[in-house]
């Protein structure tokens, strides 16, 4: 038990941030290794030092790779999306000149207007 006296509200309470604290945790880790060990602009030196200070120093290391490396992380998530969604297009056989034939299709066919058409395509090219 965390305290003495039985198990009260406040122990129930107190469990319940910890488990939450822990969870944190280690769910920011997982986010931060798997951004560290897909970088390819730092060395494997560079990657132990970062594991050994998240290791060593918990939530201090954690914060401060999000604040040296913060910018960096989104800048990897972008890209690694949208390598993601040029695979999918690959694979599925989307293009935009199939898409941009369908809108034409829907313009002739008077499902949508002019304005939107333009709007459309705008996005699509």
């Amino acid at each position: 038990m965390l305290f003495e006296g039985g198990y009260t509200y406040s122990n129930f309470l107190m469990n319940m941030i910890a488990i939450f604290a822990f969870v944190v945790w280690f769910w920011l880790l997982v986010i931060i290794y798997g951004d560290l060990f897909r970088r390819h602009d730092i060395s494997g030196w560079g990657k132990a030092l970062w594991v050994l200070a998240l290791v060593l120093t918990s939530y201090l290391g954690i914060f401060a790779y999000l604040i040296t490396q913060g910018r960096g992380m989104a800048e990897r998530n972008a890209q690694q999306a949208q390598q993601a969604r040029d695979e999918l297009r690959r694979v599925v056989g989307y293009s935009i000149a199939d898409e941009i034939s369908k809108l034409d299709q829907l313009k002739k066919s008077r499902s949508i207007t002019d304005d939107e058409f333009r709007r459309l395509r705008a996005k699509l090219v």
